[in-house]
């Protein structure tokens, strides 16, 4: 009974998977709205073509709300983005989208993960913080703002 109330007024527990060539243009449409420069959608679905990018997505319904992409080289991985849409946020699905990724770059071999966030990022923070990475390096001046970005590593194995 409660499941049929909430599916009724439209609080559907969020579902978590891999993201596809065909998501290309909903993940454009909430990094576009994420973030300063957004990514387009060819861009995007270069990268979900890409054999060395593992992507996931979070969904409601057939609605695709938040996203992460990641590019594997030499058994690291680099985060490219990450990004829940606006309407979505502060309600805890960046973590396990971030769990799930995770989990499925260690079981492709990934020894270690990198990414960049800008500093004054702090809800990003909290959240990579959480999830076991911890800052080495930094770069002054790194996004087009002129922010500068913390350099985040987590090792999976």
């Amino acid at each position: 009974m409660i499941k049929l109330v909430a599916r009724l007024l439209g609080h559907r527990k969020p579902a978590f998977g891999e993201a596809r060539p065909v998501d290309a243009a909903a993940i454009a449409a909430v990094h576009g709205v994420s973030f300063q420069r957004g990514w387009g959608e060819d861009e995007i679905h270069r990268l979900l073509i890409e054999r060395n990018v593992v992507a996931h997505r979070a969904m409601s319904g057939r609605t695709l709300i938040g996203f992460i992409l990641s590019r594997i080289a030499a058994g690291e991985a680099e985060i490219l983005s990450v990004a829940i849409a606006p309407a979505w946020r502060g309600r805890a699905l960046a973590g396990p989208l971030l769990d799930l990724h995770l989990r499925r770059l260690a079981g492709l071999g990934v020894g270690s993960v990198f990414l960049e966030v800008d500093k004054q990022n702090a809800p990003a923070r909290r959240l990579y913080r959480r999830a076991g990475f911890r800052e080495v390096g930094q770069r002054q001046g790194y996004y087009q703002s002129g922010a500068a970005a913390l350099v985040l590593r987590r090792d999976l194995g």
